[in-house]
C-alpha cells in the first residue's frame, strides 16, 4: 500500500517511521529544502540554533517511535540528562527558582519563598499522578473518533480535578505569587494561556520529575536527521492538492503538476488549512489559533554566565502580559521570555568564547492589528534592552555578532502556519480530545492527520504520541496481507 505523508515535522516523520517499519510503502513530501518543519536549525558564522522545539521530556516515547522503524535511539542520538531542568528568573535580585530532578532539593527551592508551599509540593504531585496516567497516557494514546469518546472520558476529568482551568489548580495548592507562576507557565509553551487551558496540562510537570528533562548532542534537531536518514523524504516538494474522489483519497498533485497517487494520505500540515488541500469549505466550526512567537537567535563574543541551558526570565504584570498576546491582540508593555543557551551543556553551538541564544517571546498571532514590518526592529530591541536592565545580562545588544529573527510572517510564509500561529490550536478545553482534529478524517477515507494541531496536542512528547495514535489507526484500517511462511529446504 501507497502512503503519502505531506510534511516532515516530527509527527510526519514519526508517523512515517511507525507505518515504513510495519511494511508499508512510505514517501514523505516536504515543501522546504530540508525535513523538520517546525523542528528546524539554523547555522551562521560556527553558531547553531534550535529554531523549535528545544527541551526534550518523555525520553521512552522517542525510544518506541525509533524502535517502530527499526532503530535504536541510543544508537543514532546522543542523550544527557539537565539539572536543573530550568531556571526562573524574576529580575536583577537573584530572585529564582530552579527546577531540579530530585523531589527534596526541589522543596528547598519552592522554600526559598514559601515553606507552606514547599510542604504542599508532595500533595500537588500526587494530584497530578493520575491525570498524567490516565489524561496524558490514557487519553493521548488513543483516539477520541466518536463524541461517545469524550463523553466516557470526561467524568474522569472531573473526578480528577484535571477540566478546572490549570490556574485555578495551582492556586489550591500554593499560595506564593512566584511560585504559582513558576508552576503553571508549561502549558504557555505549547500555546496554552494557563489560566484558560485544563489542568490536564499540569501533567506536563508531573512528567518532568518522573522521565527527566534532556538534550540532544547538535540540538533537537539531530533527532530529525536520524529520524529521516532511513525515510524517503522528498523536499522541495510543496504540496498543491490532496485529491480524493467519490470521498475516497486517489493521491498528492505537487506545486510542479506532478501527481503521486496514494492509497492514504496523512497531513503533517497545519490543521487549519489543510482543508483547502483537500479543496473543501471552511469548518464550520472554526478552531482558534494560538499566539504567535518572535523569536531572536544571536550569536555573541561573549558567554553570559547568569543563563543556564534553559532560563524563564519573567516580567512584571505577568498576567496582563499572558492576557495580551492571547486574547487582547496587542504586544505586550512587559516582556517574559524563555531563552535557550545550549552552549552550557554542548560547547560546539557557538565558537570558542561565545554564545549561541535563542529568545522566544510570545507575541499576538496576524490577527492582531501589528505592522511587523514596521515593529519588529523596535520590539527587538525592547526585548534586548529589558534582558539587559531587568535581568542583568549586561552588554548584550553589543555582544552580538550574528543574528536572526523569526516573526509572525516568518511562520506564516515559511510553515504555513494559519495567522502565523505558532503552536497550531490553542490547547483550550473547547479543542481538546473530541474537539481537536480527529487523527482520522470523518468524512475523507485514507484521509488522516498528524502534528501538534492534531489530538492529543503540540510539544515532542504530543506530537509522537500522536504519531503512535494516527499509524495505529492505518493499520487497523488497511492491514498488510499475511506473506506465506517460507518453506524449508527439503
Amino acid at each position: 500500500m501507497r502512503i503519502a505523508v505531506v510534511g516532515a515535522g516530527l509527527g510526519g516523520l514519526g508517523v512515517a517511521l511507525r507505518l515504513q517499519g510495519a511494511g508499508h510503502e512510505v514517501v514523505v513530501l516536504e515543501g522546504r529544502d530540508r525535513p523538520g518543519g517546525r523542528a528546524y536549525q539554523l547555522q551562521d558564522a560556527g553558531f547553531t540554533w534550535d529554531t523549535g522545539p528545544s527541551l526534550i521530556t518523555m525520553p521512552w516515547v522517542l525510544e518506541e517511535t525509533f524502535a517502530a522503524g527499526g532503530l535504536d535511539l541510543h544508537s543514532e542520538v546522543s542523550l544527557r540528562r539537565l539539572d536543573p531542568f530550568y531556571r526562573i528568573l524574576w529580575g536583577q535580585e537573584d530572585e529564582h527558582l530552579d527546577f531540579v530532578s530530585d523531589r527534596e532539593r526541589m522543596k528547598t527551592e519552592i522554600a526559598k519563598f514559601s515553606t507552606k508551599d514547599a510542604a504542599a509540593f508532595d500533595g500537588f504531585m500526587a494530584a497530578l499522578k493520575p491525570i498524567y496516567e490516565d489524561g496524558i497516557l490514557g487519553a493521548g494514546r488513543r483516539p477520541f473518533l466518536e463524541f461517545g469518546d469524550l463523553a466516557k472520558f470526561v467524568p474522569k476529568m472531573v473526578a480528577m480535578g484535571a477540566a478546572m482551568p490549570l490556574w485555578t489548580m495551582v492556586c489550591r495548592h500554593f499560595e506564593h505569587p512566584r511560585v504559582r507562576e513558576a508552576f503553571s507557565f508549561h502549558s504557555l509553551f505549547i500555546g496554552g494561556d494557563p489560566h484558560r487551558v485544563p489542568a490536564i496540562y499540569g501533567a506536563l510537570i508531573y512528567l518532568q520529575f518522573l522521565d527527566d528533562v534532556w538534550y540532544a548532542d547538535g540540538g533537537v534537531y539531530s533527532l530529525i536527521e536520524a529520524m529521516a536518514r532511513t525515510l524517503d523524504v522528498r523536499c522541495g516538494e510543496k504540496v498543491e492538492a490532496i485529491e480524493h474522489r467519490g470521498n475516497k483519497v486517489t493521491g498528492v498533485r505537487l506545486e510542479g503538476g506532478e501527481r503521486i497517487a496514494a492509497d492514504v494520505v496523512i497531513s503533517n500540515g497545519d490543521v487549519l488549512t489543510t482543508h483547502e488541500l483537500l479543496g473543501r469549505r471552511a469548518p464550520l466550526r472554526r478552531m482558534t489559533p494560538t499566539m504567535s512567537c518572535l523569536l531572536l537567535y544571536m550569536g555573541t563574543d561573549r558567554v553570559f554566565d547568569r543563563l543556564h541551558h534553559h532560563t524563564l526570565l519573567v516580567g512584571e504584570g505577568y498576567k496582563d502580559f499572558i492576557r495580551d498576546v492571547t486574547r487582547r491582540g496587542r504586544l505586550p508593555s512587559t516582556y517574559s521570555t524563555y531563552v535557550h543557551a545550549p552552549t552550557r551543556t554542548e560547547a560546539g553551538m557557538a565558537p570558542p568564547g561565545g554564545d549561541s541564544i535563542a529568545v522566544l517571546l510570545p507575541v499576538p498571532n496576524l490577527k492582531a492589528d501589528v505592522d511587523w514590518e514596521r515593529a519588529a526592529d523596535g520590539l527587538r530591541d525592547a526585548v534586548v534592552a529589558d534582558m539587559e536592565s531587568t535581568f542583568g545580562l549586561h552588554g548584550l545588544d553589543a555582544s552580538v555578532t550574528v543574528e536572526h529573527r523569526m516573526t509572525p510572517l516568518d511562520f506564516e510564509r515559511d510553515l504555513g502556519a494559519k495567522f502565523g500561529n505558532a503552536f497550531a490550536v490553542e490547547p483550550t478545553l473547547q479543542q481538546s480530545a473530541w474537539f481537536r482534529q480527529p487523527n482520522r478524517d470523518r468524512g475523507i477515507a485514507g484521509m488522516y492527520y498528524v502534528g501538534g494541531g492534531t489530538h492529543p496536542g503540540a510539544g515532542i512528547p504530543g506530537v509522537l504520541m500522536g504519531a503512535e495514535v494516527t499509524s495505529g489507526l492505518v493499520t487497523a484500517d488497511h492491514p498488510q496481507p499475511r506473506r506465506p511462511a517460507a518453506r524449508a529446504a527439503v
